[in-house]
């Protein structure tokens, strides 16, 4: 995994969750574990990793991942192990 994904992990398992981290930061993390990302309706982004599919909303007008996003990815990761 390369440093920025890295960096990435470590502000989604920060506590207090964080609100300014960005989602293109976040689904290029998601590619580096080997998910499949695809778009949905709307502003509705498919993630399928770990055999499972999720659906997040990509934020708009602010380039920010809202903290309730976070917090449900974290939980996820923290499922299969994923750490920082």
């Amino acid at each position: 995994m390369q440093r920025k994904h890295q960096r990435t992990l470590e502000k989604i398992y920060k506590r207090p969750t964080s609100d300014n981290i960005r989602w293109k930061d976040v689904e290029s993390l998601f590619k580096a574990l080997g998910a499949d990302v695809s778009e949905r309706a709307g502003s509705r982004v498919a993630v399928v990793l770990f055999g499972e599919v999720r659906v997040f909303h990509r934020p708009h007008p602010s380039p920010n991942t809202d903290k309730g996003a976070i917090a449900s990815i974290r939980k996820w990761l923290e499922y299969y192990e994923v750490n920082p």
